[in-house]
């Protein structure tokens, strides 16, 4: 058995399937989605840390009992975490998924063709 492709086969142009206007239309969609929501965490975890570092007075005011503000803000971080995993898990199920299935459903197809 060889692994090369015989000659004449008409192969998938996968280049001009990443420059279609769907396939950009996917890409804008999905960064528009995680570029903000990345630097909104991003911002959030570092504000974070830097609180920890040179706020340890305010970081260290307890709530109630042995909770503390830093102890809230850590745990909200994981809170956060599963937010935005939630929010994209929906957004991709909504608008992501659809059209990169339309996309890979076209390509089977013209493969099942060539």
């Amino acid at each position: 058995m060889s692994d090369q492709t015989p000659t004449g086969s008409t192969d998938i142009d996968y280049i001009a399937v990443e420059q279609s206007a769907r396939f950009r239309t996917l890409k804008r969609t999905q960064r528009s989605f995680i570029f903000p929501l990345a630097a909104f965490f991003l911002i959030w975890y570092f504000a974070y840390v830097i609180l920890a570092a040179f706020a340890t007075d305010f970081m260290g005011q307890r709530v109630w009992g042995d909770i503390t503000v830093g102890l809230l803000l850590g745990l909200g971080q994981f809170v956060t975490t599963f937010a935005i995993t939630m929010a994209y898990v929906s957004f991709a199920n909504r608008k992501i998924d659809p059209l990169a299935t339309e996309i890979r459903e076209e390509l089977e197809k013209a493969q099942g063709q060539a």
